[in-house]
Formats: C-alpha cells, sequence, structure tokens
C-alpha cells in the first residue's frame, strides 16, 4: 500500500479512519520515512509546509492558493508538485526556479500571517478566482467542514465586497455552493460536475431509510427524483459480512425505488464529461419515469 499516494487520493488531509485499507504498520512506517506526518491526534497529511515556509522565507513571497490551503488543513482534489508562491510584482528572479510556482501577485500585509503564508479568507478568496470551480469547490468544503469562525466570516464577507466586480461573481457562485456536509474533495468535485444540471438538486451525506428501517447514508441524492450519487471508494472487504452488508445496502435502495449510480475517483476526477453525461441520462429518465409513472403528491421517505 502507497500510503502517500492514498492520503492524496483523499485530498492530502485525512483522519486515520478513512485509511482503512493501510495497516497500523504500514502507516508508522511512512511517518517514519517522512511520506506523511501526523498533524494531530488522528490526522495525517502529506508533508509540505517546512518545505512552503522555507520557500516564501528564501524569495520574500508569500504561500498562496492550495499551499496555503494545506497550511490550513484543508483537503485539495489536487496537492500542488511544488511550493504556490507569490512574490510582488515587478520582482526579479533567478532563471532557475523549478522548485517553487511563482505568481507574481501583490498581497496586502493584512492579508498574510506569521509573514508567509495567505490568511484563511484570502486563501478562499484566491482559490475561488484563480482555481477552476471544483477545485475551489473543494478547498471550500473543506474550510467549512473543518470550520471558520465568526471573525473569519465577517472577513470573508469583507473580502467577497472588496474584490473587484469582473472576480466577485467567481467568489460568490464558490461560497454559495460550498458545504460543509460533504465528506471530502472526491465528493466535492462530484457535485461541481451536476451543480449545472437544472433539473437536479442533490443535497450531500442523506439518510435513507426504508419501511424496516436505517437503510444508510449515501453521498448525494435529489429526494424527489430519487436519484443518490455515490463517490465510490475503492474498498477492501476483510471480513464476508462487510461484503453482504454493502450488497445488501444498494440492493434495498434499488427496492426502495432509488436509481443508485457508482463512479470511481478515477471516473470523477479524470472523465468528468463521461460522469456527467451518465448523471444527465439518468436524469432525464427519472423525469420520464415521474411524469408517467408516479402520482403529483408523491413524496420520497427518508429520514
Amino acid at each position: 500500500m502507497d500510503v502517500a499516494a492514498e492520503v492524496e487520493r483523499l485530498g492530502g488531509i485525512c483522519p486515520r479512519k478513512a485509511l482503512a485499507a493501510v495497516s497500523r504498520g504500514e502507516l508508522d512506517r511512512a511517518v517514519q520515512r517522512g511520506e506523511v506526518v501526523r498533524i494531530r491526534r488522528g490526522h495525517y497529511a502529506l508533508p509540505g509546509d517546512d518545505e512552503a515556509k522555507a520557500a516564501a522565507h528564501e524569495l520574500t513571497g508569500t504561500a498562496i492558493l492550495l499551499t496555503a490551503a494545506a497550511h490550513w488543513g484543508w483537503a485539495r482534489k489536487w496537492s500542488p508538485k511544488v511550493p504556490q508562491i507569490a512574490v510582488p510584482r515587478g520582482r526579479k528572479l533567478r532563471a532557475d526556479n523549478t522548485r517553487v510556482d511563482v505568481r507574481w501577485r501583490n498581497v496586502p500585509d493584512d492579508d498574510i500571517v506569521d509573514g508567509w503564508v495567505t490568511t484563511r479568507t484570502r486563501t478562499l478568496v484566491d482559490c475561488a478566482i484563480l482555481l477552476p470551480f471544483d477545485e475551489a469547490l473543494a478547498v471550500a468544503d473543506s474550510a467549512l467542514r473543518v470550520g471558520l469562525g465568526k471573525e473569519d466570516r465577517r472577513a470573508l464577507a469583507r473580502h467577497i465586497q472588496n474584490t473587484p466586480a469582473q472576480h466577485r461573481k467567481r467568489v460568490q457562485r464558490v461560497m454559495r455552493a460550498a458545504d460543509g456536509g460533504a465528506a471530502g474533495p472526491f465528493e466535492s468535485v462530484l457535485r461541481a460536475i451536476v451543480l449545472d444540471i437544472a433539473e437536479l438538486t442533490v443535497e450531500t451525506q442523506v439518510r435513507i431509510d426504508d419501511s424496516t428501517g436505517w437503510i444508510g447514508r449515501v453521498d448525494l441524492a435529489d429526494l424527489q427524483l430519487r436519484l443518490v450519487l455515490e463517490a465510490d471508494s475503492m474498498e477492501f472487504h476483510g471480513e464476508r459480512s462487510a461484503q453482504d452488508r454493502d450488497c445488501a445496502r444498494y440492493t434495498r435502495l434499488t427496492t426502495s425505488g432509488w436509481l443508485v449510480l457508482r463512479f470511481t475517483w478515477e471516473q470523477v476526477m479524470h472523465d468528468p464529461d463521461w460522469v456527467r453525461a451518465q448523471i444527465r441520462m439518468a436524469v432525464d429518465l427519472r423525469l420520464a419515469q415521474k411524469s408517467c409513472c408516479l402520482p403529483a403528491d408523491y413524496q420520497p421517505v427518508v429520514a
């Protein structure tokens, strides 16, 4: 098991329980080799803070974007291969800067903490403006999941208000769509893929019951269309009972009238157009079924 690769797939930071396929010994050895770091009790991340801080100080610059997000403990769709550092416009640097992703940007002192990294709110705004929507949404979801205090929220509102008009809509779109209930970047990216499907309204981490009780909690669900979207992580069923429970869960969802679509990490991250096309067809199917088969006052059974 490549522990660092597994942590990367989970957003670059994750709780121990998310590493179910990794043995205690494998995790300990990865920590000893410096491939992953234990950032707090029960949570592990890819290393990089020390390298980013050193690069920022060397260039008299500021760590920004995904490098700053990693510093704040937020999960990402991708982790940058090298530190992302902003230096003031007009600064001349050595020709060889392959160890750093340099961005020429003037970052106000008020948006810098500890002399080397952007504040939480500046990081969120920068990610919303400069990153693709799905990457920015993954960061924003994680920021809400970790928790933003009242002061951070007030500062974020001020940042958005002061953002140039040509960028403000991008920031507002990301923050309106952000949901701290998302389980991780895999789910965030899946949600980003479908947000512009007008007939589809998905909620995160929905509990579903049938006539006999609790079935389970699904990643994304449209309650009216009875459509479930699952970010299907690779799991190793160490016991036959675990596989039985997994099969029973999806069987009960199906027999309760839910259409379940399951997508792998590779499909969501590397083939979003295909994923969206499949979901679009499923939505069309459900709309056709609903118009001809279900009574107008039909309501789904959920907890």
